[in-house]
C-alpha cells in the first residue's frame, strides 16, 4: 500500500505543478499594461494602454495580440493638411501608399492650441529575444476621439494671402484604412523593451501619431477634414501582473 500511496502522491504533486505552470503560462500570463509618455518640439502625448498576446511560434518568441489604448495629445501652433484620400491623391484604395501628393488639392489649418483624447482598439505585433527583451510595433485600428472646439487659422493653396478664422472640433470617429484613407486620430509605436524583473518593463522607442479637426464649414473643394501627422521620442513603464 505505502508504495502505491506514494505513487499517487507523486502523480498529484507533478499535476499541480503542472496545472500551476499552465495558467501562468495561459492567457493571463501573456497582459501587459503600459504607461508611455511621447514628445517633440511642438507636442506631447501621454499613453494608457492594455494589451493581449497570443504566441504564435513553438518557442513562443513570435506574438500577435489585440489591446485598448487610451492617449491624450496637447500640441501648439500646429499644421493641419487636407486629409482626404480623394484629394490629397485623387484617389482611395490601397493604391494610396503609392500615388504621388497633388499638393494643389491641399490647404492648410493651423492652430494654436490642439487637443484629443483617443480611446482605441490596438493591433499588436512582438518578437522577444532572449526572454528580457521585446522588439515590437502597434497601432491603433478603431474607437473615438473627444476633445475641446478651437477656432484655427485657414489657408488656401491658391490664394495664401487670405486667412480665415474657422471653428473645428477632433473628427469623433477613428479608423485604420491604409495611408491617407485613414479616418481620426491613430496612434502607433515602434518599440524596444527590457524586462528588468519579472513583472516590470522599461520600453523607448517612438510614436507616430496622427490627429484629425473636422471645420463646422465644408471649405475649398468641399472639404472639412484636416490632418497633422508626427513624430515623437517615446518611453514607457510595463507591468505584466501575470508573469
Amino acid at each position: 500500500m505505502k508504495p502505491t500511496l506514494l505513487l499517487i502522491l507523486v502523480i498529484v504533486a507533478r499535476f499541480s505543478v503542472g496545472q500551476e505552470i499552465a495558467e501562468k503560462k495561459g492567457y493571463k500570463y501573456n497582459n501587459n499594461f503600459d504607461l508611455s509618455l511621447s514628445t517633440n518640439s511642438t507636442q506631447q502625448t501621454g499613453a494608457l494602454s492594455w494589451v493581449h498576446l497570443h504566441s504564435i511560434t513553438k518557442k513562443k518568441r513570435f506574438k500577435i495580440g489585440y489591446g485598448l489604448r487610451f492617449t491624450s495629445q496637447i500640441g501648439k501652433n500646429l499644421t493641419y493638411i487636407t486629409a482626404p484620400a480623394s484629394l490629397v491623391a485623387k484617389q482611395t484604395g490601397p493604391q494610396v501608399l503609392f500615388s504621388k501628393k497633388y499638393l494643389e488639392n491641399v490647404d492648410t489649418f493651423r492652430v494654436a492650441s490642439s487637443n484629443h483624447n483617443m480611446l482605441n482598439v490596438s493591433i499588436n505585433i512582438q518578437y522577444t529575444i532572449k526572454e528580457k527583451w521585446d522588439i515590437g510595433f502597434n497601432i491603433d485600428a478603431v474607437g473615438i476621439t473627444f476633445g475641446k472646439k478651437v477656432n484655427g487659422d485657414y489657408q488656401s493653396y491658391q490664394d495664401t494671402k487670405n486667412v480665415s478664422s474657422q471653428p473645428a472640433s477632433p473628427t469623433t470617429l477613428n479608423a485604420l484604412l491604409v495611408g491617407e484613407n485613414d479616418h481620426g486620430s491613430l496612434n502607433s509605436e515602434m518599440y524596444l523593451r527590457y524586462w528588468w524583473s519579472e513583472k516590470w518593463g522599461v520600453k523607448a522607442g517612438i510614436t507616430y501619431i496622427f490627429t484629425e479637426y473636422t471645420t463646422d464649414n465644408q471649405l475649398r473643394l468641399d472639404n472639412n477634414r484636416w490632418r497633422n501627422k508626427s513624430v515623437l521620442g517615446m518611453l514607457a513603464i510595463t507591468y505584466s501582473p501575470f508573469r
